[in-house]
């Protein structure tokens, strides 16, 4: 007869556990030194191994001949264990026993000797379901058991526990398993039943089960039922998924305001049978994935996808800005809310991406932040930007000449004429006499760059592109430039030009910079001195030059 898998390959020794190492150690270190506790509590989430923990544990304390802490499988008690057949490991249900009836009965049952192993164990699993009668009634007998009676509860809500009963057990906190745990294990148990698995098929099983390796199994099973060789399609096709293309087309239709395609792609799912309330976790999840990446300067290992599909998350999430992120999750959020309350699911998620695409329907207050962006960007002038033009005047002022900032012909920065103005003094420009070569030589490279790139091209796509290739550098109060061609100086001697460079880079950094023009070492050696290459002609032809 056919077993399911995560039966088949139910650890049977504490190593076997996967991703438990703070349960699995503790719990063999004391098996080992005759350590046993009379009460344990097992808490954490579904499919981490609770109840495979406690059936191992069971079969530990009662095992002829245990090896370093683990049963050894091939004595009788291990056998009868696995075959059933040993009445003294008692599993319970509190689900469906949680009267005080059934924990009386449990209580008389108790004070009798085990009948063939050395220790009566009983498993009660989701012990939070038991009423307060039942937890009153097994309170005293959890307090000062026999000496033969071991209780391992588990429990998925811990919170629900009285402090009674938490204060009399030893606890041990199963935390989810790692993505890349489960990916291994499931390319492990795929090898062992002849099957092939893709390694991201593999990790996208490992990201639906969300920490779950019962989960994982289970799917795993679902997708060999349709093909031997699993693939991310074959995963796909067998939960149901929406293609991780058409989330980056619905997002696509919310930062352009496509409201009619985003719907045409909703319909086209529809018709494919696609649940809309996993949709729209999965547009959710999605819209994570680009939070994180935006406020995080590497969110890599939060975000369980490919290297292809994370550097394709990180483009998308450069050209969106975070109050449209966030009022997406926000909106996301409460439509499936509402779905699951029993609303029709595609009409929840169409309203929802209409909201999204058209912000000035939505009254909610990520709404109307993005409305207030939207306008901010379209007149070219934050509302940031003027409130520190009235708390700093003289600074911006000194910021915005512009023959001084970012001249081509000069290629130098700002402090080039404060050896002229040696009484000038400003916490925010570099210090007397200070040239460009010292400016740059504690520079760091911009990372956010490419960033600031994006935002610009939503005020001029023109003079984004005259930046392609380039790079930037912070150095104090300034933002060094290093472009490859002249024309993206010329454009920022234009005084709106600049204010738009700087309000992009101000929205990515959360700073004001001055700006400047990064000059390399191979420019500084072209350049010379006028004067000294004109007293080395003189030398060369034997004019005497008198030093002044």
């Amino acid at each position: 007869m056919y077993q399911v898998l995560y039966r088949k390959w139910r650890p049977r020794v504490f190593a076997d556990v996967v991703g438990q190492p703070q349960v699995t150690v503790t719990l063999k270190n004391e098996l080992m030194a005759g350590r046993i506790a009379h009460a344990y509590l097992f808490t954490g989430s579904r499919g981490t191994g609770k109840t495979t923990c406690a059936k191992i544990m069971a079969k530990a304390v009662n095992c002829l001949n245990p090896v370093n802490g683990d049963p050894c499988g091939e004595c009788e008690i291990c056998r009868g264990v696995d075959s059933g057949s040993i009445m003294d490991i008692v599993e319970i249900d509190a689900a469906s026993n949680n009267g005080v009836d059934n924990i009386r009965s449990l209580r008389e049952e108790a004070n009798f000797t085990p009948a063939a192993a050395k220790y009566r164990v009983y498993i009660i699993d989701e012990v939070h379901m038991l009423s307060t009668g039942a937890f009153n009634a097994l309170l005293k007998t959890l307090e000062e058991p026999p000496a033969h009676v071991i209780f391992i509860l588990a429990t998925t809500e811990v919170h629900k526990l009285p402090a009674t009963i938490l204060s009399r057990c030893q606890r041990f906190d199963f935390h989810r398993i790692p993505p890349q745990d489960i990916a291994d294990r499931l390319t492990y148990v795929a090898q062992q039943e002849q099957a092939e698995v893709e390694p991201q098929a593999a990790l996208l099983i490992a990201r639906l089960a969300d920490g779950a390796l019962r989960d994982a199994l289970s799917l795993l099973d679902q997708c060999l039922g349709r093909s031997k060789s699993i693939t991310v399609e074959v995963v796909n096709e067998t939960a149901g998924l929406v293609g991780r293309d058409h989330l980056f087309e619905l997002t696509s239709a919310i930062q352009h305001s496509d409201s009619a395609h985003a719907l045409e792609v909703i319909d086209q799912l529809h018709n494919s049978s696609k649940d809309m309330a996993r949709l729209c976790e999965e547009l959710s999840a999605h819209f994570r994935n680009l939070m994180l990446i935006k406020a995080m300067k590497d969110a890599h290992n939060m975000i369980v996808v490919s290297d292809a599909e994370y550097e394709k998350l990180t483009k998308q999430a450069l050209s969106i800005s975070l109050p449209v992120i966030l009022h997406g999750l926000d909106t996301l959020q409460s439509a499936l809310e509402k779905m699951y309350r029993g609303g029709d699911r595609r009409i929840e998620i169409e309203m929802a991406l209409i909201r999204l695409c058209s912000p000035e329907l939505d009254s909610t207050t990520d709404a109307l932040i993005r409305r207030i962006e939207a306008l901010e960007h379209g007149t070219g002038k934050p509302l940031a930007a003027k409130a520190e033009k009235k708390s700093a005047p003289q600074a911006l002022q000194a910021e915005n000449e512009p023959q001084r900032v970012i001249s081509p012909v000069s290629r130098s920065v700002e402090s080039e004429d404060l050896s002229q103005k040696p009484e000038r003094k400003s916490a925010e420009l570099p210090q007397q006499n200070e040239s460009n070569e010292n400016l740059q030589s504690g520079a760091e490279r911009l990372a956010e760059w490419p960033e600031i790139l994006q935002i610009l091209k939503g005020y001029s796509r023109v003079i984004a592109s005259a930046f392609n290739g380039s790079t930037a550098y912070i150095s104090g109060a300034y933002v060094l430039i290093d472009a490859p061609n002249e024309i993206a100086f010329k454009l920022l001697r234009e005084s709106a030009q600049r204010d738009n460079m700087r309000n992009a880079i101000q929205q990515v950094t959360g700073k004001t910079y001055k700006l400047g023009p990064y000059k390399s070492q191979a420019e500084d050696a072209q350049t010379e001195d006028p004067l000294s290459k004109l007293a080395g002609m003189a030398e060369r032809e034997g004019i005497e030059v008198t030093k002044i």
